[in-house]
């Protein structure tokens, strides 16, 4: 029986930016499963520097590669720290989510939280982007799964936004709170269909 099938679709916090691969969450993911969930796999699709438009126009052809039972989606950070209109990143997101759904895939949305320095008005509106979608689409989210290190600078490199090595496990076990009910759900559903 094949397991499910997560597609992680992000940007460099999902890509392991600064660190080696083996160090990042999504390969501690792909460990972690094989353990409990052998037939389970892992594809990362993400990319440095991405963008929510980026990934809108990425996202398509992943979808059709992988086929997944689970779109794990980690954007918007880049176009809270490019000042981009949050209108559109909103549409991007939502559309995102729509077509991972389309595709037959349930979509765990992990939030990103932008420096107060871009403005109290900006910030407040960049957060309510992701509590908004999903409230309305009623998605598995994680409001910010960076929380566990965020007000520890010793977890970050030098450009204080991107977690060291050592950061990652506790990122893992935060995302996992969410995504492990997804998963647990996907392999209930697969075994009913093969019987």
């Amino acid at each position: 029986m094949a397991g499910p099938r997560i597609l992680v679709f992000g940007d460099s916090l999902s890509a392991a930016h600064g660190i080696p691969q083996e160090a990042g969450w999504v390969a501690l993911l792909k460990k972690r499963l094989s353990e409990n969930y052998p037939s389970a796999s892992v594809v990362n699709a993400s990319v440095s520097g991405e963008t929510t438009a980026g990934g809108l126009a990425r996202l398509p052809a992943a979808l059709k590669r992988v086929k997944p039972d689970i779109v794990v989606l980690e954007l918007g950070g880049n176009d809270g720290l490019q000042a981009l209109p949050l209108a559109r990143m909103q549409w991007n997101l939502g559309t995102m989510i729509s077509d991972s759904q389309r595709a037959g895939a349930r979509v765990l949305l992990l939030g990103m939280r932008i420096p107060p320095n871009y403005g109290p008005a900006y910030t407040r509106k960049f957060h309510a982007v992701f509590d908004t979608l999903a409230e309305q689409r009623h998605l598995a989210y994680d409001p910010f799964f960076l929380a566990p290190i965020a007000t520890d600078r010793s977890q970050f490199q030098a450009d204080g936004i991107h977690p060291v090595a050592a950061a990652e496990p506790a990122l893992l076990d935060r995302i996992m709170q969410t995504l492990g009910p997804l998963i647990a759900k996907a392999t209930t559903t697969q075994r009913a269909s093969d019987s």
